[in-house]
């Protein structure tokens, strides 16, 4: 579903990228792991098109998407949840969540949000500014399922977000893959999360694939040290 050919991406002069490739499969959870700046960012940035691709190839199902600019990426079926969230702080959870409507059917797509996250149907009317990181999280990917993807990008989901929260948003990606059969990619540091939620594990060090494990297979201690050098 989501294929990344010998990808590489530069800030000017310096190359984050260098040469990465690797693949993922249709409703499949893949989580990549890495420390702060070893290129997670840089490649979900690059995937969705805010940073210009060097070199390389990147195809959606049977669309290739190098060269394409983030809206029609986004009209092809990828979405994206930024580190942070970005949701609009002054406009109100429903406001946000039909601001990535697409097609007809908005009701119905809203009806299926609100089933994932009860929590922003009762608060439909509360600006996202004033919800909980948590609650913005679920927010920002309610958001970007309303684009209706074949592929959704997390960047960084868990960050300032309490242990609990942490697990339902797990059970929610899962939920999601199997409602609509989507697949999913998420870049984090939180192992536990990643294990509790992804079919697949990669680790990311200094903008190249060092590592990959089905996550039955995972030496959750080896990655440990790996994450914490």
């Amino acid at each position: 579903m989501l294929d990344i050919e010998k990808l590489k991406v530069a800030y000017g002069q310096s190359v984050v990228i260098e040469d990465m490739s690797f693949k993922v499969g249709e409703s499949e959870i893949v989580g990549i792991l890495g420390r702060n700046g070893m290129g997670k960012t840089t490649l979900f940035r690059s995937l969705i098109g805010m940073i210009p691709t060097e070199d390389g190839k990147v195809s959606l199902g049977d669309k290739e998407i190098t060269h394409d600019a983030s809206h029609k990426r986004v009209s092809k079926g990828l979405a994206f949840v930024p580190q942070g969230r970005m949701i609009f702080p002054y406009l109100s959870v429903y406001e946000n969540l039909i601001s990535g409507a697409r097609g007809s059917d908005r009701e119905s797509d809203l009806r299926e949000i609100y089933a994932l996250f009860p929590v922003l149907r009762d608060m439909k009317n509360r600006k996202g500014g004033n919800l909980s990181g948590g609650q913005q999280q679920q927010l920002a990917i309610g958001r970007a399922l309303m684009t209706k993807p074949s592929v959704l990008l997390l960047d960084e989901p868990t960050e300032g977000i309490q242990p609990s929260i942490i697990k339902d948003i797990s059970r929610s990606l899962r939920e999601i893959r199997t409602m609509k059969n989507l697949t999913i990619v998420v870049s984090e540091q939180v192992l536990s999360f990643v294990m509790d939620t992804c079919d697949r594990i990669m680790v990311i060090e200094k903008g190249s694939i060092v590592r990959e494990d089905k996550t039955e297979d995972v030496d959750a201690e080896q990655i440990r040290k790996m994450l914490s050098v």
